[in-house]
């Protein structure tokens, strides 16, 4: 009787932890009709690449969401391949990029170079005016329900402007909605300093940043795209004009199409504090064709399917994702993404915070720490493409920067807020073990990472504004945090110290405030954090 009581408190108290934190996946496909890129890449084997992709969800009974390109919605074999899908495992949603057929039936003028374009002014609403934007989501709407019968929930693209999300959300009742994970220069899109992964509220002023207050903010959630590698896409092809791609995308080899890295990125997805919730996005445009990418589902989908008979993970739509987000948070909560366990042949270790506030991401590499980004999050810092359409075929989305180890380092040197002490009369970069993270109290997510060069322990607490820092030594040591920087890289800040860092980034002014401790300006470094008591308390 004792054995059968412990089980059922056992399961009970997984059932709850994992009802409130689940981990959840989306298959996602968005289609387009057609690819001027690639004359080989014809309608028919668009078409094929989708039937495809169906047939193989099927197979290993997943259900999931297919986003239709204006173009692939007005064609009759969609329509027809479509609705035969069962609706209570598919959906059908909106991919909001812009192609001809849809300017001209919203009575304007096309002025791309092909009949999809797919720069930033001429096949995303931000080359629009808000006039403009709202007939071309009328025509779509209009015609999606001529087809369908009724309104799609889901509409996602690489990026959408504020007004036109909220738009969508006043008149026509979307509740989910999703856009391109942080990257920067890929494709000519920018989108650097965000939520990283997993989900937000808008501001009505900036889709890209997370709204601080339910009043300013856009109650649909924006889901991040395309399942980043928390260790590696951040920092990947330093100094060069864009990124490379390190995602779950099933058309890259050393990422996605690659049966380690699988296994490895979802073993972290499952298993890593998360706190509210974990995220993360599969499938694939048909674009890539299904030639490039079968390799790739055809490992991850099965996976995917054990690890939802299991109980580990939820597949659902992008549209039942955004109503359980609705129905669960008023506010953006804070979540996390922990990879405190790298792939075969590496030894990194990596750790994101996100909340409403801010972002930031402790980086162990070599047996050091780094904060390697911190970015600040503010309601008001406005994007200049709700009111101005881009005259550009590129798209720049930012947030604050406070720590940017991308853009602040180059191949040479690396930036960050690096945790240091005085060892034998030097600075020295302090080293560190395995470290144990908790999410086990709401709210909170908490680091021990003990320390190497000497015996001791860092204890870090993460909230949605804080971040707080103490050390544990079995000496007395002298520890400190050093922002360092590659010379001649453009930083925002404008005053430091004592009890504040000021700094001005595209016309917002904004400051990180220290609570405990105090800030001083280096001379190596840009800055010191040095601790009071051994304490050093950080808002964000």
């Amino acid at each position: 009787m004792k054995k059968i009581l412990l089980f059922a408190i056992l399961t009970l108290t997984w059932f709850c932890g994992y009802a409130q934190a689940p981990r959840i996946v989306n298959i996602v496909n968005f289609i387009r009709l057609l690819e001027p890129r690639d004359p080989k890449i014809t309608e028919d084997v668009l078409y094929q690449t989708v039937v495809k992709q169906i047939g193989l969800m099927k197979k290993y009974h997943l259900g999931g969401t297919f986003l239709l390109q204006y173009d692939a919605l007005m064609d009759p074999r969609y329509q027809r391949l479509l609705k035969q899908l069962p609706r209570n495992g598919f959906e059908i949603g909106a991919w909001w990029e812009i192609p001809q057929p849809l300017v001209e039936n919203s009575g304007m003028k096309w002025r791309g170079r092909y009949p999809w374009d797919w720069r930033a002014n001429v096949g995303f609403s931000t080359g629009y005016t808000q006039q403009e934007r709202a007939r071309l989501i009328d025509t779509y709407m209009r015609d999606f329900k001529r087809v369908f019968g009724y309104y799609p929930k889901s509409v996602a693209s690489w990026f959408i402007d504020a007004y036109s999300l909220n738009y969508m959300y006043t008149r026509y009742h979307v509740v989910a909605s999703a856009n391109c994970k942080d990257q920067y220069g890929t494709d000519g899109y920018t989108l650097w300093g965000g939520y990283w992964n997993q989900a937000y509220y808008p501001s009505k002023k900036n889709a890209y940043m997370p709204a601080q207050h339910e009043a300013d903010q856009i109650p649909v959630p924006v889901f991040r795209m395309l399942g980043s590698d928390p260790v590696r896409q951040y920092d990947d092809a330093l100094q060069k004009a864009r990124q490379g791609v390190i995602t779950l995308e099933p058309v890259y080899p050393h990422a996605g199409g690659d049966s380690t890295w699988i296994n490895w990125f979802f073993k972290q997805f499952v298993n890593g504090p998360c706190m509210a919730f974990a995220y993360t996005q599969a499938g694939q445009e048909n674009s890539f064709t299904w030639a490039a990418m079968a390799k790739g589902l055809s490992l991850q989908f099965p996976l995917i399917e054990k690890l939802r008979d299991e109980g580990k993970i939820r597949v659902e739509t992008l549209a039942a994702s955004g109503e359980w987000f609705r129905s669960h948070f008023k506010l953006t909560p804070a979540t996390s993404v922990t990879a405190t366990e790298d792939l075969p042949g590496s030894n990194k270790k990596s750790i994101w915070f996100d909340s409403r506030f801010y972002r930031a991401n402790l980086f162990w590499d070599d047996s050091t720490l780094r904060f390697r980004d911190i970015h600040l999050f503010n309601e008001d810092f406005p994007s200049s493409y709700e009111t101005t359409p881009v005259t550009s075929n590129e798209c720049r989305f930012f947030t604050l920067p406070l720590v940017d180890g991308y853009l602040w380092s180059t191949n040479n040197f690396l930036a960050g807020l690096k945790f240091k002490a005085i060892i034998n009369g030097k600075d020295t970069l302090l080293k560190f073990g395995q470290p144990k993270v908790s999410d086990s109290e709401p709210g909170k997510l908490t680091v021990d990472w003990p320390l190497a060069n000497v015996k001791g322990n860092l204890h870090i607490i993460f909230t949605s504004q804080e971040i707080r820092m103490s050390l544990t030594a079995s000496t007395n040591i002298k520890w400190f945090l050093d922002l360092e920087t590659a010379a001649g890289v453009g930083l925002p800040f404008q005053s430091i110290g004592p009890k504040s860092v000021s700094a001005k980034f595209e016309g917002m002014e904004y400051q990180l405030t220290i609570l405990q401790g105090h800030a001083a300006k280096g001379t190596t470094e840009i800055f010191r954090l040095v601790p009071d008591d051994n304490k050093l308390y950080l808002k964000m």
